[in-house]
């Protein structure tokens, strides 16, 4: 019997959580795993709030305290997830450049005035560096994962940090689509001068020929280019703006049949790429951009449900955005819908059974 086998047979998933385990309390390392969680500590370039670079944290802390019983899915806890270490050496490489990149943003929304303009002239390319050597490291360290047969999400952090896993996928599949909810598009080039910016992530995912379709979900804070970017994609990039949704509905439509409209916009393979503004504010306010409007929890986890009934494959998928804030909600939100995503991408690979 391997040490895993053993570890299922030790555990009581009905007891108290284990904070001294790992995420979620469960026993398991990543050695042991099928789902691996890269934590991504990273947010030089948010242009709001801060924060989100403490919540890998703040959700491995909340973890513990979840039920393990998914109600469709059969013991879904003993797949095995478990999240790699937090890593200090680019928390400390976050917090040196936000500081300078907080001032920079000041500057810039000063009117970029004379005074200063030698200082901040080169730090947009020392975050875009910095942005690159991320990349290549995530990257690398998703392709181990990958190669060895596991299901590998990314927790940020921001919403620039999953890029890294887009390009590992880009060489493990010749195609996939990306399902990304969230309140803003996030297609714009070299957002404040920054090639890797939080608000530039799908702008960069789609410079991957091997992303065939981007479609994005809970759209409602999004500039002129970028609705004119999606506009002339030639239906690379579909919006389903959040007000619309609401109309939809507001008019009759069920969000089943909305949900039906949504993936059948998207191929076979698909990667989620869910910040987590992309519900309801309430659900987690501290959050760097919250806007108002927005999906509810089961709304997203639904959505997630039917693609997988649908019979796609989740590639992969990352959770950012999530930020502490002044108490223990947002992690325990964040800590929830990493679940789902673990679970519902194990079901879609065939790795877990579920009944729907």
């Amino acid at each position: 019997m391997n040490s895993k086998e053993q570890k299922i047979q030790n555990f009581d998933p009905n007891g108290v959580g284990d904070i001294s385990g790992g995420l979620f309390g469960l026993p398991f390392t990543v050695e042991e795993s099928e789902v691996v969680i890269i934590p991504m500590p990273w947010e030089v370039t948010v242009s709001y709030s801060a924060g989100t670079a403490n919540g890998p944290q703040s959700i491995k802390d909340a973890s513990p305290q979840l039920d393990l019983f998914e109600p469709s899915i059969k013991d879904a806890w003993k797949l095995g997830i478990a999240m790699e270490e937090i890593s200090e050496e680019w928390v400390a490489t976050s917090n040196a450049l936000r500081d300078k990149a907080e001032a920079y943003i000041n500057w810039l929304e000063a009117g970029s005035p004379e005074v200063g303009k030698t200082e901040f002239e080169n730090l947009p390319a020392e975050v875009t560096a910095k942005g690159e050597e991320l990349l290549q490291w995530l990257k690398q360290r998703a392709l181990k994962h990958l190669e060895q047969g596991k299901l590998v999400g990314v927790l940020g952090g921001d919403h620039s940090t999953p890029l890294g896993l887009m390009h590992a996928l880009a060489e493990k599949h010749e195609e996939y689509g990306i399902l990304q909810v969230d309140a803003h598009a996030d297609l714009r080039d070299a957002y404040e001068g920054f090639e890797y910016s939080h608000a530039s992530i799908m702008f960069n995912a789609l410079k991957l020929p091997q992303v065939k379709k981007l479609v994005q979900v809970g759209i409602r804070d999004i500039c002129q280019a970028e609705a004119e970017l999606a506009e002339q994609s030639n239906g690379r990039v579909t919006i389903f703006y959040d007000a619309i949704l609401k109309e939809n509905m507001y008019g009759g439509d069920s969000w089943k049949k909305e949900c039906k409209k949504i993936i059948a916009q998207l191929p076979q393979k698909v990667y989620i790429s869910f910040d987590i503004d992309g519900l309801d504010p309430k659900l987690c306010p501290a959050t760097g951009t919250p806007v108002p409007g927005g999906l509810e929890f089961e709304q997203a986890v639904y959505l997630i449900k039917q693609l997988v009934k649908s019979g796609r494959e989740i590639i992969g998928f990352d959770l950012c955005e999530v930020a502490p804030g002044d108490s223990e909600w947002n992690g325990n939100v964040g800590a929830r819908m990493l679940m789902k995503l673990c679970n519902w991408m194990a079901v879609s690979q065939k790795r877990l059974e579920a009944q729907f």
